[in-house]
């Protein structure tokens, strides 16, 4: 890490308007997309929470749809990461029963799918899922059947969708090696990947390394949330010491690189990241909400993307970011004049990142996003 860089940096540099129209987000559900960081309990439908809510004896912050919805965007726009977690204490709530995990499960995949979305990789903590007293696998069985419901329901809806899970271990907790051992036990059953989630600050992936040794043993891939709400220094301990596969979120990048000069000058980290095709799950409107970027107009993502890293582009969380994945590229099409070419560099970057075996990869790339892409950049293209 070039720590010198950091105290000269902050935000990548604002952006002058782009004179080119934006595309809307109803033209962009029209395109393949997909998603590698999305929080189940972090999408549930606003009535889905209040019907389990009322079933189970537990109390919500208000009890219409879009009162409640209102209330997690809310309450999720603090400014900290640490304020934003704080929301999922209502969401996890109702996911302590194998009836609504599958539910929700299902429903995840249907509203991501109608989005336009064709792959997308969910993940969750089991750990936290246990209070109605189910077991780690009751928790993956029931939420992996309702996965498999939702891409059924989603097909006979006319929006096939592929979704696969990450099983979540909490930084903050000491479950870590349990979670990644059951990670590798539902390996081809629909879990492909392991993540570390949680409050980033003080609790650095690194004291979990323990996990990351079983799962480099196993071949088993995995995402580390890093370069959210720390530096640079996350993100090293992520890639350098854990060996991540991909990061999570990973905006803080940008103040390991200097762009202060004529050529931008990139740290030995960022030069490893950009070198290795390590893949940058960003989320722009969560990072907004946690303080990850100060704006959109100076938010790194366009930075990074035009320095060639590998740059995907994720909800994080639905509900709490009042999002979805057609309006984060609305987004940056608005801001940054982003079109088919760099909305569909995204998706591939996503797709070619994945946790999919690779023949999966391909026939997706190859079937469905490639050739969907080039009829909608041909069409743009005629008078």
């Amino acid at each position: 890490m070039n720590s010198n860089s950091v105290s000269q940096q902050g935000s990548a540099p604002q952006q002058p308007p782009s004179t080119t129209p934006a595309l809307s987000r109803d033209v962009i559900r029209t395109a393949p997309k997909a998603v590698l960081h999305e929080h189940l309990d972090g999408g549930l439908r606003p009535q889905t929470l209040i019907e389990i809510a009322d079933e189970i004896g537990h109390t919500l912050p208000a009890t219409e749809p879009e009162a409640l919805a209102d209330w997690f965007f809310e309450a999720a726009d603090s400014g900290t990461l640490e304020r934003y977690l704080e929301t999922f204490a209502h969401t996890v709530a109702v996911m302590q029963r194998p009836d609504d995990c599958f539910r929700i499960a299902s429903e995840a995949a249907q509203d991501l799918a109608s989005d336009g979305v064709v792959y997308a990789e969910l993940r969750y903590a089991p750990e936290q899922q246990l209070l109605g007293g189910m077991s780690l696998e009751e928790v993956v069985e029931a939420t992996l059947a309702g996965f498999e419901e939702g891409q059924r329901l989603a097909e006979q809806a006319g929006n096939p969708i592929t979704v696969r899970t990450l099983l979540c271990g909490m930084r903050h907790a000491d479950r870590t090696l349990e979670i990644a051992a059951l990670a590798i036990a539902f390996r081809d059953k629909g879990v492909v990947g392991f993540d570390i989630a949680g409050g980033e600050i003080g609790n650095p992936a690194e004291r979990h390394i323990e996990a990351f040794d079983l799962l480099r043993r196993a071949s088993m891939p995995f995402t580390v949330h890093a370069g959210e709400s720390m530096g640079p220094e996350s993100i090293h301990g992520a890639v350098a010491i854990c060996g991540a596969d991909r990061i999570g979120h990973g905006v803080q990048l940008i103040k390991d690189i200097d762009l202060t000069g004529d050529e931008p000058k990139l740290s030995p980290l960022a030069h490893y990241i950009r070198d290795r095709r390590i893949a940058l799950e960003i989320c722009p409107s969560s990072n907004l909400q946690t303080e990850g970027a100060e704006s959109i107009e100076t938010h790194p993502i366009k930075a990074l993307y035009d320095l060639g890293f590998r740059v995907t582009v994720n909800n994080d969380n639905r509900l709490m970011s009042r999002t979805h994945t057609s309006r984060e590229f609305e987004l940056l099409s608005e801001t940054f004049g982003w079109g088919w070419p760099e909305i569909k560099r995204c998706t591939e970057n996503a797709m070619k990142a994945s946790f999919l075996h690779h023949p999966e990869r391909r026939r997706i790339l190859e079937e469905v996003i490639r050739p969907a892409y080039a009829a909608l950049e041909a069409s743009a293209q005629r008078p």
